[in-house]
């Protein structure tokens, strides 16, 4: 089985606030270290072209035409000024423009470079890294000019220090930025842990009020001291408990009911045979009446569990944009011999009708009424079905001959276990009607049809949302 991982809020609310903050202050470090140091050896290199200068001060020609040559009388003094303490040593090498050694330490390699095309200063020096013996060196390179009397040439000095120096300032450079960063970062994870502390604070009060609750409280959540960015999510769980209170409500409803109206029928069932076992009637008789008390049971139990899935049904709301007339006509198809028995003079005629809905409850709603329709309307009687669109919705009428209803009748119509006609029956017939319609956003009525002020039937009319078009 896969492993659920269950992420918590606050930690990815201080990842996701404190790693870019890590990251970006990491970066900023090694920019401010490399920038920090890049100022400590400019200023370390400006000594190393003071010092060159200095010894370049101290060259002059001795001799004259082809007896030329470049003597140096450079004292130690002069290198002793700009060492900036014991830790570096700096020595120095004179060379002529050929590069060949004229003073100082020859083991210091001639300079092979080339001097920078835009360098950082007037005089001509290049700055470049190499090693003196075993030791890495920084060493400054000056293309000097010589003059005496007519005699002109170019001297190259180059001046080398030992890094002891720099590296030790560096890596103090490096310590004092880590640690303020490190100072930095603390100060930023306190104050983003005390906040995050302090916004999820109503999350944790919110869980633990509903950790609380009664098993039976499906009352709406309290939104009085919650952010306005929680009130989505407890207006949404405030709207799936309502829901569940409505669907315990009519569990509760139906199990009401079905202890109550599935109790009489079964005792009446009980008495009646024991009625045939003691013979009080002659068995033909007796099994009739078994025959119906089963039927009258059946046809409940059939209508409540229609009211338990029309139920279920606008919970789900799976529903569709269908051809109303399609239905209407399979029904009365398939209840074409009920009106045959009673010979009732029939007549159709739909229109296509596109409704929201769901097909069970489409053909369910039709059947109910027009079964309704032909159990009340008489023998040879006329009996009308009527589907089209009027405005925004879709009408269905079913005119039937019947005797129609009285005005007690009417008060307590869609109750339910009401019969709504002086005939037998369970009293449910109409109440599951009115629940499909109200589920599919419509609406049912029953109105008496008169002529001449006298009853002459029923209309049953149902009005359901309509669109022209699937899309």
């Amino acid at each position: 089985m896969r492993e659920v991982r269950h992420t918590s809020l606050r930690r990815s609310l201080l990842i996701g606030i404190l790693l870019p903050i890590v990251l970006f202050v990491a970066i900023d470090t090694l920019s401010l270290y490399r920038q920090t140091l890049n100022a400590v050896n400019i200023a370390y290199d400006r000594t190393l072209l003071a010092s060159a200068k200095a010894i370049g001060e101290l060259i002059e020609i001795q001799g004259s035409a082809e007896q030329a040559q470049l003597r140096t009388r450079i004292p130690y003094a002069a290198l002793e000024a700009f060492e900036a303490d014991n830790r570096s040593r700096m020595t120095y090498r004179v060379s002529d423009a050929t590069g060949r050694w004229i003073d100082g330490a020859q083991d210091l390699p001639a300079w092979q470079g080339r001097l920078p095309d835009q360098g950082p200063y007037a005089a001509l020096v290049d700055f470049y890294d190499a090693r003196l013996g075993d030791k890495p060196v920084r060493v400054a390179v000056l293309l000097q000019p010589v003059a005496t009397g007519s005699e002109r040439t170019m001297a190259m000095v180059q001046v080398a220090e030992t890094l002891e120096i720099r590296q030790t300032l560096a890596q103090q450079i490096l310590l004092d930025t880590l640690l303020r960063q490190a100072a930095l970062i603390a100060v930023i994870a306190g104050l983003v842990l005390f906040v995050v502390q302090r916004v999820t604070r109503p999350v944790r009060r919110l869980s633990q009020a509903l950790s609380n609750r009664q098993e039976d409280d499906l009352s709406a959540i309290d939104e009085s001291d919650l952010p306005r960015e929680l009130r989505p999510l407890t207006q949404a769980a405030s709207q799936v408990m309502k829901r569940l209170e409505n669907l315990l409500e009519n569990q509760k409803k139906f199990v009401r009911d079905a202890a109550h109206q599935l109790r009489t029928p079964l005792a009446v069932l009980k008495l009646q045979v024991q009625s045939a076992q003691r013979g009080d009637l002659a068995p033909h008789l007796a099994l009739q009446d078994i025959e119906a008390t089963v039927d009258r049971a059946t046809q409940l139990a059939n209508q409540m569990l229609s009211l338990a899935k029309i139920e279920q049904l606008r919970q789900q709301k799976d529903y569709q944009w269908l051809d109303w007339a399609p239905s209407v006509r399979e029904i009365a198809l398939d209840l074409s011999p009920l009106i045959a028995a009673k010979s009732l003079d029939f007549e159709i005629e739909t229109q296509p009708c596109t409704v929201l809905a769901h097909a069970w409850i489409l053909r369910e709603m039709t059947r109910n009424l027009l079964d309704n329709a032909i159990r009340y309307c008489p023998v040879g009687a006329s009996l009308r079905i009527d589907l089209r669109q009027k405005g925004e919705h879709a009408v269905l009428l079913i005119a039937d001959a019947g005797p129609g209803m009285d005005a007690a009748q009417s008060k307590h119509l869609f109750q339910a276990f009401a019969t709504e006609r002086p005939v037998s029956g369970s009293g449910l017939g109409l109440t599951i009607a009115r629940e499909m319609v109200l589920a599919l956003g419509g609406e049912i009525s029953l109105e008496n049809r008169c002529e001449a002020s006298r009853v002459v039937g029923l209309d049953a009319l149902i009005r359901l949302p309509i669109t022209n078009s699937m899309g």
